[in-house]
């Protein structure tokens, strides 16, 4: 492969100076140009594989030019040079399509990280060139318009390294999106570190997420790294992100717009290169507007925005998903893989699904470990029919009307949780030894 070169746009001298001698021991080629006008005759007469702007050019905005570079030549990568505490800034470059940004001072490690990342993009990435109709190279399945929109949206999405959050209800795919993004994007080789917000005790969380320092708390008896050094070069999923406690959100924050970690008990930062994917079922703008959620972490996470459709709104994907669970189902158990019957398609097709593709998978898993019969019937479902619940507590004593609500939210706050019971009991608002009484009354131990 040839040299890569970048273009290098900036009327400070130092910084100039500074980003040629960083790349020149990495390399690369550069050009200098200082100004916008500069910048568009270097790139109508050479080719590049990277452009770094500042924000303040003598005779424009670098967001210009990175709309300019997006529109014209969608392939570079263009990187944002950023004042200190300007995230106002870098936010509005990579909606306009900016790949990432580095805040001034320059750290160069930041910035070798940042280029190493956009010049890993001069290598196609295979899974984003190998997509089907319906979606099953990728994972994320379904012929719908919605899920085709979708995927090509995360083809887009993983060329850049804008702050991606994921919306959608639980159940949806949410997570399978964010390891898309990873592994069609250029660090796709390093690790994918996913985490479920919700699922860490709120006194853990600073340790969990940065780490700690030995004896910088009781029970600290060892130095212990945290998950964004673990997700270095990588991808961090941050999962359920409207769970985390408000004193930690300003953490996260600041990390996030510093890139750059502290462990618990440490004297000072360290530079952690990783690109934050969020993700929640709730509504992060309510949380907001509730006081539950910063305003401020909100508009650095939610750059762009990504939307998982419940299953009810696509169903013309219900078969293409259910083939491919009970192939998988067949495959792990070494056997053919069941079928379904001409009606139990038809109910599947109408069924309003709450859980989601969590739930198709549940509900085929279920019938295919009951069934004696290679094809499945609609009685082998077991699908609850509208009215059915209320019907059968309007005849029930009180109390049990009662146990058969609680049975309910509790399983369905297990069934969003993965069946993680200490994030479970936290969304039921109870104590983890509250929840296994519970458990064991109802008879779900």
């Amino acid at each position: 492969m040839s040299q890569a070169t970048a273009l290098i746009v900036d009327d400070e001298a130092d910084i100039l100076e500074l980003v040629t001698i960083t790349c020149a021991r990495m390399d690369v080629a550069t050009r200098a140009a200082e100004s916008l006008g500069d910048a568009r005759r270097l790139l109508e007469r050479e080719d590049f594989d990277l452009c770094l702007t500042d924000m303040r050019l003598p005779d424009g905005d670098g967001t210009d030019l990175v709309r300019l570079i997006a529109e014209r030549w969608p392939q570079m990568p263009v990187a944002m040079i950023t004042a200190h505490g300007n995230m106002e800034s870098a936010i509005s470059a990579m909606k306009a399509g900016a790949f990432d940004f580095v805040p001034k001072p320059l750290d160069l490690h930041i910035l070798r990280d940042l280029i190493s990342a956009a010049l890993r993009l001069r290598t196609p990435i295979a899974a984003a060139t190998a997509e089907t109709e319906d979606g099953s190279s990728s994972g994320l399945l379904g012929s719908s318009w919605q899920m085709q929109e979708i995927r090509g949206l995360i083809l887009k999405l993983a060329r850049n390294q804008a702050p991606v959050f994921i919306s959608g209800e639980s159940g949806t795919g949410k997570e399978l999106a964010a390891r898309l993004i990873h592994t069609q994007g250029p660090r796709a080789d390093r690790t994918f570190v996913p985490v479920n917000c919700g699922a860490i005790p709120a006194e853990l969380v600073e340790s969990e997420l940065f780490g700690h320092r030995k004896g910088s708390f009781t029970g600290a008896v060892s130095d212990k790294q945290g998950l964004f050094q673990t997700a270095h070069g990588g991808t961090l999923f941050l999962d359920e992100i409207a769970d985390l406690p408000l004193p930690m959100q300003v953490k996260l924050l600041r990390a996030i717009q510093q890139k750059s970690v502290r462990a618990f008990g440490a004297e000072r930062e360290v530079p952690v290169d990783v690109r934050i994917i969020s993700a929640s079922h709730h509504d992060l703008r309510l949380a907001v507007e509730r006081g539950a959620f910063r305003q401020d972490l909100f508009y650095r996470v939610n750059v762009i925005e990504l939307n998982i459709p419940p299953l009810r709104e696509r169903p013309e994907d219900i078969g293409v998903l259910a083939r491919h669970i009970l192939n998988r189902i067949g495959s792990a158990v070494g056997c053919a893989p069941k079928t379904l019957s001409e009606p139990a398609r038809q109910a599947l097709s109408h069924y309003p699904f709450p859980g989601n593709v969590r739930e198709l998978e549940n509900i085929l898993e279920r019938a295919t470990a009951l069934s004696d019969s290679d094809s499945l019937s609609v009685e082998d479902l077991r699908l609850p029919h509208p009215g059915t619940a209320a019907h059968a507590l309007a005849d029930q004593p009180l109390e049990d009307k009662l146990d058969e609500i609680e049975k309910h939210a509790i399983l369905e706050a297990l069934d969003a949780t993965r069946w993680n019971r200490t994030a479970a009991a936290k969304r039921l608002g109870m104590t983890p030894r509250s929840l296994r009484y519970r458990l064991s009354k109802l008879g779900l131990d």
